[in-house]
């Protein structure tokens, strides 16, 4: 009989299937574009005219066209100001059809990302290359978090440098060696870490993301590399995943967790 651990991480694996293959999962993301980029508020492919003004974005579309625009799932013309979406893509506030139109900000600049359900990645989609679960990989760590957090500027996925916050260091031991990856914590208290090895490149994605659990009072988690994951990027082009920062390439084989895209 298999054990509970893994068990659990086959019920993991299936729901991670799920997720970046649902209609506005990562696979269905078509294009990102900076209205920076586009200073006449036209984007490729997306009807109606972008444009920053403070701290949103206005939207216009003529009420003389068929844009084919929604707003929160009405037929939309004239203007309106935009924040983030914030919320699943499914929620946001833009549509196009069957498309989702989200309006996001990174760094102060701000970006339109078109998700299309019929996206050519979500149609060719045939799985996750995952390698089964090996408890040796599923490890104690110790959180022990930096004075103040700190921000390091790393290459991204689209080939801009952008800052990565990070706060402090997680180290645990893997086949008796001594692992140190640095870590940013998230809004729930959890950890995220970008990270390579041995294996990038050559078996596995060129990086993969790691979320343990957020630390005890005594910065206490575990570190469980059969959930390492595929950043969003390895799903489509358009996003800008950071690369992982100085440090957090480490020297070792991590054969485990999500690999590849079959």
């Amino acid at each position: 009989m298999p054990s509970d651990a893994v068990v659990e991480w086959k019920q993991w694996h299936e729901h991670r299937v799920e997720s970046v293959s649902a209609p506005y999962g990562p696979l269905a993301l078509t294009g990102t574009y900076w209205l920076e980029d586009h200073p006449d508020g036209h984007l490729p492919g997306i009807p109606g005219v972008w444009l920053l003004d403070g701290d949103a974005v206005v939207l216009s579309a003529p009420e003389d066209e068929r844009t084919g625009l929604t707003l929160d799932g009405k037929p939309f013309t004239g203007a309106v100001r935009l924040g983030a979406d914030t919320g699943p893509v499914g929620t946001a506030r833009v549509g196009l059809d069957e498309r989702r139109l989200v309006v996001l900000i990174r760094e102060g600049g701000w970006g339109v990302r078109d998700y299309d359900p019929d996206s050519a990645a979500r149609r060719a989609f045939r799985g996750i290359e995952a390698t089964p679960h090996d408890p040796r990989f599923s490890v104690p760590a110790r959180f022990t978090p930096y004075d103040t957090r700190r921000l390091v500027r790393v290459d991204a996925a689209d080939g801009v440098r952008r800052g990565l916050g990070l706060s402090g260091e997680l180290a645990f031991r893997l086949d008796g060696s001594e692992v140190t990856l640095q870590v940013a914590v998230q809004d729930d208290g959890g950890l995220w870490a970008v990270f390579a090895d041995s294996t990038s490149g050559h078996g596995s994605y060129r990086f993969r993301f790691l979320y343990p659990d957020a630390p005890d009072a005594e910065g206490r988690t575990t570190v469980d590399l059969n959930r390492a994951v595929l950043p969003p990027c390895a799903f489509a082009d358009h996003f800008i995943c950071p690369f992982p920062p100085p440090g957090n390439t480490l020297g070792v084989a991590i054969e485990a967790g999500e690999r590849t895209l079959r």
